[in-house]
């Protein structure tokens, strides 16, 4: 198994960081697609809160297609991997996502802070309005239909992190990062900001730091070991070797 667990103590605390390669494995397409493209237009332009105040159904017809497109997908073998470590080492365990898909809690995850937001909650898009995130797997073909907060009567928005907006969950992500033993990032591009820098946060204080994915990204220098393979199977025997640990 890998020469970087031999450093861990026993019963060590694992961070976990997926990215939008975990899900492919299952079927849903990367966020930016094979060109960068939806419609002709480019992501960026339908994934900010300019876009969405400029055109919401052009933003919600957006994203009610991957609503559609993520709704009968299945977890992997390494979202089903990453549910059982969890069970097993419970507390010691912090899963972080960068995908709005509810594949990890498909799969049995019981505690997954999604820094991007969740692809099946709605939000009022009021900033000032009082009313939380709601499930909602609806999809919005016809403008007329846009939903609207049942509370103050404003447009609802996907509860999505858009290009601009902070990432949700900070805070209690970056204290699991200082208190982990192991960073294991799986799927990731390693250049987003700010997922990008959580293995150096990690690495900072002495933390093991291994990368899970087909092909390195692009921050692979930050780690300390590179497993290359699909992680429907390199991660989990992997993770087998780190619950008895």
């Amino acid at each position: 198994m890998d020469p970087a667990l031999d450093s861990l103590p026993s019963q060590p605390r694992v961070f976990v960081l997926t990215g939008a390669g975990i899900s492919a494995e299952s079927g849903i397409p990367t966020f930016r697609g094979v060109d960068g493209l939806w419609r002709g237009h480019a992501i960026e332009s339908v994934a900010t809160p300019e876009a969405f105040a400029r055109d919401p159904f052009l933003v919600w017809s957006f994203y009610s297609e991957r609503r559609e497109g993520a709704r009968d997908k299945e977890p992997n073998a390494a979202h089903l991997a990453l549910a059982r470590l969890e069970e097993r080492i419970q507390d010691r365990f912090f899963l972080c996502t960068q995908n709005v898909d509810p594949l990890h809690e498909r799969a049995g995850s019981r505690r997954v802070a999604h820094m991007h937001g969740r692809l099946f909650e709605t939000r009022c898009s009021d900033p000032e309005c009082a009313r939380p995130p709601y499930p909602d797997e609806g999809t919005y073909t016809r403008r007329e239909d846009l939903p609207r907060c049942t509370v103050c009567g404003a447009l609802a928005r996907p509860h999505i992190c858009w290009f601009g907006e902070m990432p949700f969950e900070l805070e209690t992500i970056f204290a699991a990062l200082e208190a982990c033993d192991l960073c294991l990032v799986v799927g990731t591009s390693g250049v987003v900001q700010p997922a990008a820098g959580f293995v150096l946060a990690a690495a900072a204080r002495g933390a093991v730091t291994i990368y899970v994915g087909p092909e390195d990204p692009g921050n692979a220098e930050a780690f300390a070991s590179i497993v290359r393979g699909p992680a429907a199977v390199a991660l989990p025997p992997l993770l087998e070797a780190i619950a008895q640990r």
